[in-house]
């Protein structure tokens, strides 16, 4: 793509729709490798009443997802006062929101939970913006496997701008933070917001950009399906993945801008909450073993480990 095309709402669109198509092929592919039970993501399209609507496709109880949505999005409507004010608006104004959103509970612990989402957005003042991000929540950190994620969105980062990588890792870090835990919610990844083009060659830019973060996803959630899919884990593993989905149930509910907004907006609770995992689980006053892997894991899940 030129840096001299029109990108507009439509271009934008129209990928994001096709990123959903794409990754949810690679997904189902990769899952049933190997295996005769093939799954297949079942498709709900639904309508905003203040205006579009989207598709919202989620996966049960396959081979190495337990749970997982992919959903695409473009919504649009009168812009609430919350976000006029953010915007240090005064004026009504309309809104235009689209991108993809997605979230995979793997069956086993040894797998990571990922989650990633790309969207612009639009308003009828004229401000417009590009935002999103990929991170990872291990239920066991693995520091060869924090290294090849981390430098896999570094290299990504590095093709557009070098200070990119470290500017959304901190980013990450900060967002994905749960302050009543003192911990991340996992080892973070990239994560940006409000990126405004300056012109139409910058918003081109931009969008590159997202594409290339979009179009990530896949190839890195892949490897770490084929890679830790086989290993071995008993009911001790069992019982950490639940306490961490755990975790990952409170940032969501308590913390997360995007499920905040999301509601805010009147946009379709079931595909607001298609993060949430199938199963959780919380043990009061809970400590791990000292010495275990899973006391190594919680010491790992904090701000500013250089894994690049």
């Amino acid at each position: 793509m030129t840096s001299d095309t029109l990108i507009t709402k439509e271009t934008i669109t129209t990928f994001f729709k096709d990123l959903q198509d794409r990754i949810c092929g690679a997904l189902e592919e990769a899952d049933g490798e190997g295996h005769a039970q093939t799954y297949r993501f079942r498709e709900d399209t639904w309508e905003r009443p203040g205006g579009g609507g989207g598709r919202s496709r989620t996966l049960s109880d396959a081979n190495v997802i337990e749970k997982g949505g992919v959903g695409f999005s473009a919504v649009y409507g009168e812009a609430t006062d919350a976000t006029l004010r953010s915007l240090n608006l005064t004026e009504p104004a309309e809104f235009y929101a689209t991108g993809v959103s997605i979230v995979l509970h793997p069956r086993s612990p040894m797998v990571p939970i990922i989650h990633m989402n790309v969207r612009y957005f639009e308003m009828s003042s004229g401000h417009c913006w590009f935002g999103g991000g990929i991170d990872l929540t291990p239920h066991y950190v693995l520091n060869e496997d924090a290294r090849w994620f981390h430098q896999t969105l570094k290299t990504v980062c590095d093709r557009h701008d070098a200070s990119y990588y470290p500017k959304f890792k901190t980013w990450a870090d900060d967002y994905f933070y749960i302050p009543h835990r003192q911990e991340t919610r996992g080892i973070g990844g990239i994560f940006f917001d409000y990126l405004k083009p300056a012109d139409s060659s910058d918003k081109a830019e931009l969008f590159a950009f997202v594409q290339d973060v979009g179009n990530a996803f896949a190839p890195i959630y892949t490897h770490f399906m084929h890679q830790n899919r086989n290993l071995q884990y008993g009911e001790p593993e069992r019982t950490w993945q639940l306490l961490r989905r755990g975790r990952y149930v409170e940032f969501n509910l308590v913390w997360d801008r995007g499920t905040k907004f999301g509601l805010e907006t009147n946009g379709r609770t079931e595909s607001i909450l298609m993060s949430m995992p199938p199963q959780a689980n919380w043990i009061y006053d809970y400590h791990p073993e000292p010495g275990s892997r899973e006391e190594e894991t919680l010491r790992l899940l904090r701000k500013g480990v250089d894994w690049v």
